[in-house]
């Protein structure tokens, strides 16, 4: 990442955070005039990409298997009570188990949906170090960006649309129940009874990891991912500039 963009400095120093709202003029370049980005275009950009890259997780996620058939982020029990789904499954308890992971999922499709105002409003708030570590960054920098700024308003957000997801099903109900009677065996490590607290972490964690991927698209010049004028501008003249 440092040796796409390690020529942009020359494009940000001196930005203000209003630079994104007004015109300023760019150093010069051996390249047409036109194809050297303004700073406004540079910040609108990556403004942009973001937009682009976090609205198009979400989509895929919160589309009915967009957990459940996605092996990269499908929600299990949680590790600690992997024995306990063992023991479940040896008394034949198969199918319980299954809805119990096929409701853990379909909580998160669920709440995956209400994501994307949250990551709107964390790319609106993003100041000139932001923007800056962002571009001269490493390859998931952007996506490092969203879980600083928004991890604690997703959890807000998901945990009640999760919880009544896994209640509509019994989930929440059944695992609590296995986790309590499990607890009163002696020498074992006691479980979370309350499984929403997991899923609502693991449906963030699977957010994140879609983000990194739509994010390493547009850095790597696909040109499905940079799919605007803009963002072709200003992402191929940095690699231009690199080489």
């Amino acid at each position: 990442m440092k040796r796409v963009f390690m020529s942009l400095p020359l494009l940000i120093v001196g930005v203000s955070l209003s630079s994104f709202d007004t015109y300023k003029p760019t150093p010069k370049s051996e390249f047409y005039p036109q194809l050297v980005p303004s700073n406004l275009e540079i910040g609108s950009a990556l403004k942009q990409a973001l937009q682009q890259g976090t609205a198009k997780s979400a989509d895929q996620l919160s589309a009915v298997n967009g957990f459940f058939g996605n092996a990269a982020v499908k929600i299990l029990f949680p590790p600690e009570a992997k024995k306990v789904e063992k023991t479940l499954r040896g008394m034949g308890m198969n199918k319980l188990c299954d809805n119990v992971i096929l409701s853990l999922n379909r909580a998160a499709e669920d709440a995956a949906k209400d994501a994307k105002p949250i990551f709107i409003d964390a790319i609106k708030k993003m100041t000139l170090q932001d923007v800056s570590g962002i571009l001269l960054g490493q390859q998931d920098a952007a996506t490092q960006y969203f879980k600083r700024t928004t991890t604690a308003a997703l959890a807000v957000k998901f945990k009640p649309t999760i919880k009544a997801s896994l209640d509509k099903v019994g989930a929440t109900k059944y695992y609590g129940t296995v986790a309590s009677e499990y607890n009163k065996l002696p020498f074992v490590r006691h479980l979370n009874p309350d499984i929403t607290d997991y899923a609502t972490q693991k449906t963030i964690d699977g957010l994140f990891v879609e983000i990194a991927q739509e994010e390493l698209k547009i850095r790597q010049n696909l040109p499905a991912a940079r799919s605007t004028p803009l963002l072709q501008k200003v992402f191929n003249f940095a690699d231009r500039k690199a080489n």
